[in-house]
């Protein structure tokens, strides 16, 4: 055991942390671990294969899957949305794009405005968490909200804009946004494990969501129960690193799409952390996503100078935070 893999054993033991982490370097592993449990009723141990929700990681599928269909040439950068989406949703300028949305630079009212919430568990959906089993369903939900700023104007994070931009693929590719990220995503690459899938009937290789560090209390009335473009993609460590590969590598989008999802869109001159198309961006070059939901917890680095790739995901809502920092710097060593 190495120094880093002791640090990373005691913070996960010392923080209760239920989960898996990966750090590798171009597909081999540096440092490996699972830890507690992955169904508390059944005491079914959480293993490195364990399926995890991603919550907002999901985003980065979503724009690839957006990216993948612009390469097709079904979907353009500076379409705007009003046209896919006819009369609905019709607090959403008629000048909004592809772009705004997947760089959360659109304006559009957020359906779920994180900024609202110290706890998100405070969040309740408006809806029966069984009513969104398809992106279609998801439309009520996502009218009613006012613009917040000019499309453009500024950067404001927005679940429902990645929400959009699925209900926009499905409608141009006539399929259902699941199988879209599956077949335009996961299946060019080999990510078996990589899925959505509805929480009500979840697989013995998939954890459940805990709201809490002890007890029996799971997510299912919490979230979606299947998600869509803003988060809930079910995947594992090794599929987390497959992807930062095969995205950086331009295996899923050619390189010339990957280079656009790259560029800096924030524009905040006081932070060292950009966003581009579905994904933060360090000023070093580190890229990272990210995802923090009720039951769910997920953070990953991938340096793509090295190909090193650091990961942890939880079935907790907070799980991976006691790790961040050491994977942070073991990302930066």
């Amino acid at each position: 055991m190495t120094d880093f893999d002791a640090e990373v054993d005691t913070a996960a033991r010392e923080s209760g942390f239920s989960g898996a982490v990966l750090v590798d370097r171009a597909g081999s592993a540096i440092t490996a671990a699972a830890y507690g449990l992955a169904d508390r009723r059944s005491a079914i141990a959480v293993e490195l294969s364990t399926q995890f929700g991603l919550a907002s990681g999901t985003k980065l599928f979503t724009a690839l899957t957006v990216m993948s269909l612009i390469e097709s040439g079904q979907l353009r950068l500076d379409l705007p949305v009003r046209g896919p989406l006819g009369t609905d949703l019709p607090l959403i300028g008629d000048d909004v794009t592809i772009e705004q949305l997947l760089s959360h630079r659109s304006g559009i009212g957020d359906y779920l405005d994180e900024s609202l919430f110290d706890d998100i568990t405070d969040f309740e959906l408006p809806v029966p968490a069984q009513r969104l089993w398809s992106t279609e369903q998801y439309v009520p939900i996502l009218d009613g909200h006012p613009p917040v700023s000019a499309p453009g104007a500024q950067f404001e994070y927005n679940n429902g804009g990645y929400v959009v931009l699925a209900l926009v693929a499905e409608r141009t590719a006539g399929q259902p946004f699941d199988v879209l990220v599956r077949e335009r995503v996961c299946d060019r690459v080999g990510l078996d494990a990589t899925r959505f899938l509805r929480s009500d009937e979840l697989p013995q290789s998939a954890a459940l969501g805990y709201l809490d560090a002890d007890g029996l209390r799971t997510n299912v009335f919490h979230l979606p129960v299947l998600g869509s473009g803003d988060g809930g993609i079910y995947s594992t460590v090794a599929d987390v690193s497959a992807v930062w590969r095969a995205f950086v590598e331009g295996r899923i989008v050619p390189p010339a799409r990957v280079g656009q999802m790259l560029v800096p869109r924030r524009r905040s001159g006081d932070s060292a952390l950009e966003y581009g198309l579905g994904v933060w961006i360090h000023r070093d070059g580190v890229l990272e996503i990210h995802g923090y939901d009720a039951g769910v917890s997920f953070y990953s680095l991938h340096h793509p100078a090295s190909a090193t790739t650091c990961t942890a995901i939880s079935n907790t809502g907070t799980g991976t935070r006691a790790l961040e920092e050491l994977l942070a710097r073991r990302i930066w060593q």
